[in-house]
């Protein structure tokens, strides 16, 4: 990776937008007003972006394989674990179907279940830092909570011989710091284009159908075997949909492959 961070072009125009505002009230400090408005407007701006985990407008994300992994692949990631009921069922319907997946740990998590974590990339699975906590206002931190995060996660899966180079924020939200961070820590961060919403609805059936609409070759499939909902018997909705996924992959051709850093364009 660059040992130079290059800001996104929206990122760069924010300060040059604040250099400029202060230049104008050093210069003409009665146009304060139309500085003030610029100001407020681009941080309007940067805030809802803040909460679209789809957007690159703040930083880079990878959403979908590089076009030399996309071809008959996808790539299953799970996020929020690892999980002593639900993640072992996890691996044994990936064993079952000859699939490879990419974790997103939480590193308190980790540090609580690290057999978890080794059995997890003993059965050749990656491991990406997902946070040391997952607070639900990450995004709203400054460089030193956001940097604190994931280097606490990332001590935790390096003490524990797993750490890659992979990342993903809580929720999937950055902020216009998120990007400079992940530079200075050599983390690359990894977004999604498809997801079920399986945190928030128990019924497997609609979950699948999120996940399959559309879903194309190359796509980044979000899961998780933390923190899921509960189907009608109590179980992860996660593992239901998992064990009707995996064969609807098969049958379209499509086999998930686990996610490595290396091959993935910084």
């Amino acid at each position: 990776m660059s040992t130079n961070w290059r800001p996104r072009p929206l990122i760069l125009g924010s300060i040059l937008l604040h250099a400029a505002a202060l230049g104008v009230l050093a210069l003409a400090p009665q146009a304060w007003p139309w500085a003030l408005g610029g100001v407020l407007a681009n941080h309007a701006l940067l805030t809802l972006l803040t909460f679209l985990p789809d957007s690159q407008l703040l930083g880079r994300s990878l959403r979908s394989l590089p076009p030399g992994l996309a071809s008959g692949h996808v790539a299953l990631t799970f996020d929020d674990g690892p999980d002593p009921e639900v993640t072992p069922r996890i691996l044994e319907l990936l064993d079952r179907h000859g699939a490879r997946a990419t974790f997103f740990c939480i590193g308190e998590n980790a540090a609580r279940h690290p057999e978890l974590v080794r059995e997890i990339a003993a059965r050749g699975h990656t491991i990406g830092n997902h946070t040391m906590h997952h607070p639900g206002w990450f995004a709203l931190l400054g460089l030193g909570g956001q940097r604190r995060e994931w280097q606490a996660a990332q001590a935790v899966l390096r003490g524990l011989g797993v750490a890659s180079d992979l990342a993903r924020a809580p929720l999937g939200l950055r902020s216009p710091l998120s990007d400079l961070v992940l530079h200075r820590l050599g983390l690359r961060h990894v977004g999604w284009r498809r997801r079920g919403f399986d945190t928030r609805c128990g019924d497997p059936e609609l979950v699948l159908a999120r996940i399959i609409s559309d879903l194309r070759q190359g796509d980044i499939i979000l899961l998780h075997d933390g923190r899921a909902a509960r189907d009608g018997t109590g179980q992860a909705v996660s593992i239901a949909v998992l064990a009707a996924l995996l064969p609807l992959l098969a049958a379209r051709g499509l086999a998930s492959i686990r996610l490595e850093g290396e091959a993935i364009p910084p």
